[in-house]
């Protein structure tokens, strides 16, 4: 399952995402994921969240952060939840390869896994293939 937090620069997605986080600590039965670009929220969450550093990896572009999650669920069936912090700094501002990687990610994940990104931008600046994720 994959669920957006989106909004323009400044507008507090990260600190949602946070709190998400912090939560899912107290309820989630399986192993946490939130990956960043730089390790900036090393302070603010739980250190029982596996915190992954998209930098240490060289991680750039939608396909090879594709292929890096499809690499951690396949090496750990018990990811619940992975948090992703600022996509489009990561892949790029392509509205449509990221609404391909959505989709993609939504296959792989199937009902067992969440996928939860922080993306900056409004609503009405992105495609249908992205926006079909909101809530």
């Amino acid at each position: 399952m994959i669920k957006l937090i989106t909004g323009k620069k400044g507008t507090g997605k990260t600190k949602v995402l946070i709190d998400m986080i912090n939560d899912a600590v107290k309820s989630t039965t399986g192993d946490l994921i939130c990956i960043e670009k730089g390790a900036k929220l090393t302070y603010d969450i739980s250190y029982k969240v596996r915190l992954v550093d998209v930098d240490r990896f060289d991680i750039s572009g939608y396909e090879s952060f594709y292929g890096f999650i499809a690499g951690m669920l396949a090496g750990n069936y018990d990811i619940k939840e992975i948090f992703v912090d600022s996509i489009l700094k990561i892949g790029g501002a392509d509205f449509d390869e990221l609404g391909i990687l959505l989709a993609k990610l939504d296959k792989l994940s199937g009902e067992d896994t969440k996928i939860i990104f922080t993306v900056s931008a409004d609503n009405e600046d992105m495609p249908a293939s992205v926006t079909k994720y909101l809530d």
